[in-house]
């Protein structure tokens, strides 16, 4: 659904970074101001890994003013087909300072606000705290439950994405969305207390360009939440099947949540 910006625009850019993102001042409900929103903006990231490697460099590339990013793991050689923020040069190097490397070859005038500390239920929240949106690459259910129930906590928007194998998921969760508009959590899809934990990659595998293909995505619904441009996924869930090529979505409402037992 479409809905209002959540950024304000800065007042300018300066000459050069009006120059790098001059392609976007051309886009259809965007323009100028959507750019210089982007700047303003301050988007959470969790993970340097395969969901947030290409949205890392497509938030960078399109001007994200400031990214908070969050990952205590260093680069593995096995991983470098999907993790494509990093190159074989940096493995065994802090995914952080490899990506922050990264981030600043594209774009010099992006703040990353490094957290070098595993994301857990305790510290979650202080973490987010401030941020416009929230993208989480992560890859555990405990890690991905921290996350959502901080984000609910906050009022910030949840972009969520996952890949296995040739198949992912995407979507975005908001508990405080603008007025008129149902909020979806993260247990309206998955229940944290039944849903256990998926298979990892190194047991089933992933397609590396599929996690680059939606780490993409993601990133583009974190733009379109901070510019208001376009239509966001919330109360939808795109699913995609690489190996037979094709993509669908379903509708997500709030689930039936039982009353509260009273003695």
């Amino acid at each position: 659904m479409r809905l209002p910006p959540i950024v304000e625009p800065i007042e300018s850019l300066s000459d050069a970074e009006r120059a790098r993102t001059v392609r976007h001042a051309a886009l259809t409900g965007f323009g100028p101001v959507g750019q210089r929103r982007l700047a303003g903006a301050r988007i959470g990231v969790i993970g340097a890994g395969g969901l947030g490697s290409s949205a890392l460099l497509s938030l960078a590339a399109a001007g994200v003013g400031t990214i908070v990013l969050v990952d205590d793991d260093v680069v593995d050689l096995s991983n470098l087909h999907r993790q494509v923020i990093h190159g074989v040069g940096d493995v065994g190097r802090s995914k952080l300072d490899s990506a922050i490397e990264s981030i600043h070859e594209i774009s010099p005038e992006t703040v990353v606000l490094a957290r070098a500390v595993r994301l857990d239920a305790e510290n979650a929240a202080e973490l987010l705290e401030g941020c416009d949106v929230v993208l989480d690459g992560s890859d555990t259910m405990a890690t991905r439950t921290a996350v959502a129930a901080a984000c609910e906590r906050l009022g910030i928007p949840l972009v969520w994405g996952t890949v296995q194998e040739w198949h992912a998921q995407l979507t975005v969760f908001w508990s405080a969305p603008p007025e008129g508009v149902e909020p979806i959590v993260m247990s309206d899809l998955h229940d944290p207390a039944t849903a256990g934990e998926p298979p990892s990659c190194s047991a089933v595998g992933v397609l590396g360009a599929l996690a680059i293909q939606v780490g993409a995505m993601m990133a583009a619904e974190a733009i379109k939440l901070v510019t208001g441009a376009g239509t966001t996924l919330l109360g939808r869930v795109v699913l995609v099947d690489g190996l037979g090529g094709r993509q669908r979505e379903v509708a997500l409402r709030p689930a039936a949540r039982m009353p509260a037992v009273t003695a």
